[in-house]
């Protein structure tokens, strides 16, 4: 009896083994539901940010506007009909001048802004 015993002892490990350690087991499922899930995760990611371009490239194939704003603000371009102006910001001025003068000076130089075009009215 106690030989009995033993042997379906045995038995039961041998059966057990391929269900958990095994190619198809349990652990190796959990495995997989797992690196599933980052993938997914991962997938959502890159699928908004395609998106995202998706809809820049269309605004610069059909409208003006994002090309325009595109060239103002990264090319420093502006309309013949625009007044450049250039104003120089008080607050980095006034608490700059104490250290070094040139370099307030260069600062003021790098900031710029385009007014909006002049427009005369028709009577």
């Amino acid at each position: 009896m106690r030989m009995l015993t033993c042997a379906l002892i045995a038995l039961l490990v041998v059966i057990q083994y391929p269900l958990w350690l095994g190619k198809g087991g349990w652990l190796r499922v959990w495995d997989l539901e797992r690196q599933v899930a980052l993938q997914q995760g991962s997938n959502d990611r890159l699928l908004e940010r395609n998106r995202s371009l998706e809809g820049e490239v269309r605004d610069l194939r059909e409208g003006t506007g994002a090309l325009e704003e595109r060239a103002r603000y990264e090319l420093g371009m502006m309309r013949s009909d625009e007044i450049f102006v250039q104003l120089p910001d008080v607050a980095r001025s006034a608490q700059g001048s104490a250290s070094n003068p040139q370099e307030n000076r260069a600062t003021e130089a790098q900031q710029t802004v385009a007014a909006a075009p002049a427009r005369s009215r028709n009577p």
